[in-house]
């Protein structure tokens, strides 16, 4: 079978779940870095999508990197079919939570400029800005590699 870039086990495997790992720790650390963002669901939802992110992912590398040092071959159609589920839940819950925290930031910074406003300069903004940016990140690289998850399953 033709080696796809992000099958499982492989470098560039690795390569995408660190990714998705290392985007989805840096949104959560600047979602928790910004002062009173408890006060918001869709930031804490987007807190709560990237937790699972981190653990799906960095299992999952954990998973490739044992693969890589000892030569396995991940692709056997139980564990693709565990790898399509989980990726696509991830993904789906991932993209929820980033697009729900956009439309929050969206409706502050730019809608009723709270951000501008003289009364709320406590509102942390650029941190909320950043975080849904590498939520976004984070969610790219969970599409290319649920989207190679389902081609593997389908030729496996």
């Amino acid at each position: 079978m033709k080696e796809l870039i992000g099958s499982p086990g492989t470098v560039s495997g690795l390569v995408l779940r660190i990714g998705q790992c290392a985007f989805a720790a840096a949104s959560v650390g600047f979602m928790v870095s910004a002062s009173g963002f408890s006060g918001y669901t869709a930031f804490c939802y987007l807190i709560a999508s990237m937790g699972l992110q981190m653990l799906w992912s960095f299992g999952l590398a954990c998973l490739d990197g044992y693969a890589l040092r000892r030569k396995r071959d991940l692709q056997n159609p139980v564990l693709v079919s565990l790898f399509v589920v989980g990726d696509w839940v991830t993904a789906m819950l991932s993209l929820a939570a980033a697009c729900s925290s956009a439309g929050v930031i969206v409706l502050y910074a730019k809608d009723l400029k709270f951000c501008k406003a003289q009364g709320h300069d406590h509102l942390p903004c650029n941190r909320f800005e950043i975080s849904v940016v590498l939520a976004f990140i984070t969610w790219v690289f969970i599409a290319i590699s649920s989207h190679m998850m389902f081609w593997i399953l389908a030729s496996v």
